[in-house]
């Protein structure tokens, strides 16, 4: 069998019963080997005896289980666990080609490396571990004399709640730096939503494989969403037997992308008018009494108007929605049909178990948080929080805390001075993170306040969509060291190179993958001896540590980062409940419908730890349902579709304007929708372009395997050149056929392509694969296509201040 691009994706949403079900896969990967074998980085396996070797991948923040062939000492294969909980057997393309980001020293550093060249031109020289630990710590012992400790930054990518993102954010802290960012992503959103309107600081969790109606919100349950082999196999579970199916799924997107394509119902409205879709289903819902009046009466706050206790009469969802999100208004700002949305309500709330779920195609980056707060307020209408098949509120996990750090004045100084990128203050008071404002802050600065900036598991200045504001600033900083196992262009851009392992070279912690619906900490194992000299980098951070000394050398006790990880689990044992191991026989979402109580399947702390460490998990797939009462953490104890906590932020001197908030009243305080506004005279720019994702290739700062090149059609990318999908009424418009070569032209800047003609496309809209266009890495990843990033132009989203990476205005003009 030939593998193209057409039967790989046969093989992921062809109504198979789950990936583990299928040859294809594993087909694929045979393959693959065959084409890869004359590449002069691969070395022939030895011959020799078969072992495996069982572990969790983390390349996303799914945290899948994999198990690792291996021939000798040489790994050959990598293919999803049966006994792991997450990802019933199956695995993503990303995932199955993770050995040729193992064995391919062209897109890896093999060893600690100092910059020789001009900046950004990749040019190193090689240079000891104690040489380069030595160089950091000296420079950062400097900052700190010199009583600047504020000006070093961190860039993390690492996924929130992690181990190695509390030892870098504490590595900051310790020195005396506020400066700690991440990249973006949903995960950010929808805990910031959970924060807004259910008090919670626990990870979004839905129950997918229990719910009887999937309402997606533009997720790309196809494309990588969530943990994607526990995606892959619900999908699976939702439609594996048309005679018996049970589930609908319902998919709200511009663009026919392969979910949109494969669910039972395609919902096609206009890019960013997702929030106002919502409130037009709660608009029917709310009228015609279909609401869950249990939960409504009982269990929220805000829905009916109210009386504060200062006399004050507020207006209350109910009459917000009902007055100003009506069927028909809803159809002229979406593009649908009147009939459509009433039609989509009633279905959605007519369901016994129906689920609504966001955070655009993988989720790796931010969402609009009031369309989040939309779609949350629809789940909470059907009364389906916290239970089966519904949003379940989990607790963060039990993970013990880091022993609290212990200033000196010096640190203490330097933290007072405040963040650069102004998160957590009046302006951005629901923000942790804002990386597009520190960006800002020193591309507008005379001279750039941050001196030495790290970076860790991250490539900003390929992933984030600022138009290439951020490796605009990059230019201005002294000094910035990566921390990347991969020659990506963040790491071309610095000046010191102190390499990680990859994921299957150490021993590393997933805590709470992305959407799952139960407790679960993964823990990845080094299946074979580092293939290069690289080195942890939670070692390095307690190395660097000492070198620094002070008080940022006893802000970590540790010898090194496994002790570190140790000491953490320690709270799962403490907890007194748990399992560490599963063997498939029931279903972990069918286990977790029966009464809590599991006994746990180890005798002691150290009983727990070894057999975490042989199977990389940790679980506990028990829940309270419903248990409405005490559930929610907000100041009125419910669920709030009028957010405490924001009015609290206006009452207490933030004005809405800052808020990037357009309305006002109490409309501010709950979930709506706001048009985008932009300065960009639009008669310049009519059209609109769009990032999307794909499953078979990596846009994030995972370099992406050459061997999914085979799965890519030639419209997608032909030999350098990558393709925008338009409609063909906007084709004909510009005069434009398939295959031409045209210019995306935006207020950021310009990228050339092939033009794709494609029916699913919604007129007026250009769409661009993310994944492409890389100045780094090799042949295979260099100079092929264009990124997208380049070009987005991007504005603050409302109450968040995340950057608006999915509405840019461009102009085409063909070649």
């Amino acid at each position: 069998m030939e593998i193209t691009r057409r039967n790989f994706i046969q093989f992921l949403v062809g109504g198979v019963a789950g990936l583990q079900l299928t040859p294809v896969p594993w087909k694929l990967t045979d393959d693959s080997a065959i084409w890869t074998q004359n590449w002069p980085w691969v070395p022939v396996p030895p011959v020799g005896a078969f072992t495996h070797e069982k572990s969790v991948c983390n390349l996303c923040s799914g945290g899948c289980g994999i198990e690792v062939k291996k021939v000798d000492d040489r790994a050959v294969k990598i293919e999803g666990r049966t006994d792991y909980p997450v990802n019933p057997g199956g695995i993503c393309p990303l995932g199955m080609g993770g050995l040729q980001l193992l064995y391919n020293e062209s897109i890896r550093f093999t060893g600690p490396m100092k910059r020789v060249g001009p900046r950004g031109s990749g040019e190193f020289k090689d240079i000891s571990w104690d040489e380069a630990i030595k160089e950091l710590s000296d420079r950062l012992s400097a900052l700190r004399k010199n009583g600047r400790p504020e000006a070093i930054a961190a860039v993390d990518g690492n996924p929130i709640r992690s181990t190695m993102s509390l030892m870098i954010e504490r590595l900051l802290s310790a020195v005396g730096s506020p400066n700690y960012v991440r990249i973006p992503c949903a995960e950010d959103t929808y805990q910031t939503a959970n924060g807004l309107m259910q008090g919670t600081q626990g990870p979004m969790a839905y129950d997918l494989e229990n719910a009887d109606y999937i309402l997606s919100f533009g997720s790309g349950l196809l494309e990588g969403w969530g943990a994607p082999g526990r995606v892959l196999n619900a999908w699976g579970l939702w439609h594996g037997n048309p005679a018996e199916k049970k589930t609908k799924t319902v998919q709200v997107e511009s663009r026919a992308s392969n979910t949109a394509s494969k669910a039972d119902q395609w919902v096609a409205a206009r890019p960013g008018t997702e929030a106002a879709l919502a409130l037009g289903l709660a608009h029917v819902i709310i009228k015609e009494g279909l609401y869950d009046s249990e939960f409504i009466n009982n269990s929220s706050f805000g829905f009916h108007d109210w009386s504060s206790a200062d006399g004050k009469e507020h207006v209350g969802f109910k009459a917000m929605v009902l007055n100003k999100y009506s069927p028909g208004k809803v159809a002229r700002i979406t593009g649908l049909k009147i009939e459509d949305i009433a039609s989509l309500a009633r279905d959605f709330a007519g369901a016994k178990a129906p689920i609504a779920v966001c955070g655009k195609g993988k989720g790796d980056l931010n969402g609009s948080l009031l369309e989040f707060m939309a779609v949350l307020s629809l789940n909470a209408l059907v009364g389906n929080i916290n239970n089966p098949g519904g949003v379940l509120i989990q607790d963060p996990l039990p993970l013990s805390p880091l022993p609290e750090i212990k200033m000196d004045g010096i640190a203490g100084k330097g933290i007072a001075k405040g963040r650069l990128d102004k998160a957590g203050t009046r302006q951005f008071p629901f923000s942790q993170s804002l990386i597009n404002n520190l960006a800002e802050a020193v591309i507008n600065s005379p001279k750039s306040p941050i001196d030495t900036l790290l970076v860790f598991s991250a490539n900003p200045a390929y992933t984030l969509p600022d138009g290439g504001a951020f490796k605009k600033g990059m230019k201005n900083i002294p000094f910035i060291v990566s921390f990347s196992p991969f020659r990506d262009e963040t790491a071309y851009m610095a000046d010191l190179i102190l390499p990680d392992h990859t994921y299957l070279e150490k021993t590393d912690d997933v805590v709470c993958p992305s959407g799952l619906q139960y407790q679960l900490y993964g823990l990845s194992r080094p299946v074979l001896e580092p293939v290069y000299d690289t080195k942890s980098t939670g070692d390095v951070i307690i190395k660097l540590s000492k070198g620094i000394g002070g008080a940022a050398g006893s802000a970590f006790p540790w010898d090194d980062y496994g002790e570190v990880l140790k000491a953490r689990a320690k709270g799962l044992f403490d907890s007194n409940g748990g399992l560490v191991s599963y063997d498939g026989s029931v279903p972990v979402w069918e286990l977790q419908k029966r009464k809590p109580g599991l006994s746990p399947d180890y005798k002691s702390f150290d009983d727990m730890w070894e057999k975490i460490n042989s199977g990389g998990l940790w679980y506990r797939p028990a829940h309270t349902y419903k248990n409405w009462e005490g559930l929610f953490k907000t100041p009125s104890g419910k669920f709030e579709f009028f957010s405490s906590q924001i009015e609290l932020a206006v009452s207490g001197g933030t004005r809405p304007e800052h808020l990037g908030i357009g309305v006002s009243g109490d409309e501010m305080f709950m979930p709506h929708y706001e048009e985008l506004q932009s300065e960009v005279n639009r008669s310049a720019y009519p059209l609109v372009m769009v990032p999307y994702e794909m499953i078979n290739l990596a846009g994030g700062w995972v370099p992406n395997p050459p061997f999914l090149n085979k799965t890519l059609f030639d419209d997608q990318l032909l030999k350098d050149e990558s393709f925008a999908e338009v409609n063909p009424k906007t084709a004909s418009e510009y005069n434009l056929k398939q295959g031409d070569r045209a210019i995306i032209k935006s207020p950021a800047g310009q990228v050339r392509v092939r033009v794709n003609i494609f029916e699913g496309a919604m007129p007026g809209i250009v769409y661009l694969p993310l994944g492409f266009g890389h100045t780094a890495y090799d042949e295979f990843l260099h100079g092929k296509g264009i990124n997208p990033n380049d070009i987005i132009h991007a504005g603050k989203d409302p109450l968040s201040g995340q950057p608006v990476w999915w509405n840019t205005p461009v102009k085409l003009i063909k070649l």
